[in-house]
């Protein structure tokens, strides 16, 4: 039998989301027709959806329970990234149709993020870059910490914040890990993780980094609770949902400096609305780029590509033989 690698596999593709070319031309070479709509609106993909068997997606575009039902040739529906929140799994499933994603194409990006917003935090350098372009010498005031023997928490502790914990051992960081499922054996004796419950995670870190999917139980995770339960001197850096956290209940803990300041990358709404919070001088925002890298976006764009031929290659295999 030939492998997927060499076989000529049917079907058409709608990518409804700017990715990387490589992802593209590796679907057309396996024979699929590939429409790329970039800016699709959803109006104009309900009407055109019908057309496809594979659906291919971001963060921008919803896959609806509208969209799921329009889409009666579909087979695949692919996120080219991380989570799934976009996409309506539940109808997707009664459909019939299999929900991919490339999760693991994210893991070094946004684990670099996480780190690089740490050490932000940790030595003001966004305030010191900003103050320094507008004439203002302020070294006297930007006494930072250094990450070496600080407490970092993980709030999930899958690919990406175990990876998060491998950068910050090499920091000489001490890590504390919470999460619903358990955490790997050999990871906990490779970093030294201190694995706790979630209070005792809050009360007892200087760094608090969230690396958890967006589900109903980890809606406001992070809550004002949680949060007056934190040292003065902690920082919350946010890569994963922006919804995980209250933006509220921050706002607040953030304004009375009952904790040092947040690095967030996403947001409960995309763009933010929330300006009284981005604008705070101890947060520091960046628009959802924990997978924005070069290398991540081919990697991801590859990934789905491979997948979606895998699985239209066994499906076409499975006709064949009946």
């Amino acid at each position: 039998m030939e492998s997927p690698s060499h076989v000529h596999i049917t079907g058409k593709v709608l990518v409804c989301d700017p990715i990387d070319n490589v992802g593209l031309s590796t679907l057309k070479k396996a024979g699929m027709t590939v429409d790329y709509c970039p800016q699709i609106e959803t109006n104009d993909l309900i009407s055109r959806v019908k057309d496809y068997e594979v659906i291919v997606v971001r963060s921008r575009t919803k896959i609806s329970r509208e969209v799921i039902d329009a889409a009666i040739n579909a087979k695949i529906i692919a996120r080219v990234g991380v989570g799934l929140d976009n996409i309506d799994v539940d109808s997707a499933k009664v459909k019939g149709i299999r929900v991919i994603n490339a999760s693991e194409a994210a893991i070094n990006a946004v684990a670099e993020l996480a780190i690089g917003n740490m050490i932000a935090l940790a030595r003001s350098i966004t305030r010191a870059d900003s103050e320094l372009k507008k004439g203002n010498w302020i070294k006297k005031n930007l006494i930072g910490i250094e990450l070496r023997g600080k407490y970092l928490g993980l709030i999930g502790v899958g690919n990406i914040g175990r990876n998060v914990g491998r950068i910050a051992r090499g920091l000489r960081m001490n890590v504390i890990g919470y999460d619903i499922f358990p955490i790997n054996q050999d990871y906990i004796k490779e970093v030294g993780l201190i694995k706790t419950d979630l209070n005792t995670l809050v009360e007892s870190a200087d760094f608090i980094s969230c690396h958890v999917p967006l589900t109903s139980e980890t809606r406001h995770m992070l809550n004002a609770e949680l949060l007056a339960k934190m040292k003065p001197t902690t920082y919350v850096i946010n890569t994963s949902r922006g919804e995980v956290i209250d933006e509220n209940a921050l706002y607040q803990a953030l304004k009375a400096n009952r904790i040092a300041g947040a690095a967030l990358d996403v947001f409960e709404i995309e763009p933010p609305t929330n300006r009284l919070l981005i604008e705070l001088s101890n947060v520091i925002c960046t628009p959802h780029i924990g997978s924005q890298t070069k290398e991540s976006q081919e990697l991801a764009s590859t990934v789905i590509a491979e997948k979606v031929i895998q699985i239209m290659y066994e499906n076409q295999s499975d006709l064949v033989s009946s």
